[in-house]
């Protein structure tokens, strides 16, 4: 599922941040979605929730920025562009 791999690479990705961070948990995320990335944000969202239970990212608020030009970077990705953590 083309879903679950995306999320899979976020979710490790937030997770690398938190531990070089020493952080405790993760309060929020921003991922932009490239324009065609064939998932919509509430469709992300779902699914951020359900990977996210048990790490550090459990309850963290997912914020998108969508990307509207098709020739930016990779315009079939999604990706993670800040985390806010709690130390």
């Amino acid at each position: 599922m083309h879903e679950s791999g995306l999320i899979e690479d976020l979710i490790g990705k937030i997770e690398s941040v938190a531990r070089e961070n020493s952080a405790c948990r993760v309060v929020a995320v921003e991922v932009s979605i490239g324009p065609l990335a064939a998932i919509e944000a509430d469709h992300l969202r779902e699914h951020f929730l359900l990977a996210s239970t048990g790490t550090l990212a459990e309850g963290a608020e997912l914020r998108f920025r969508e990307a509207a030009d098709p020739a930016s970077r990779d315009p079939l990705g999604v990706f993670l562009e800040s985390v806010e953590l709690e130390t």
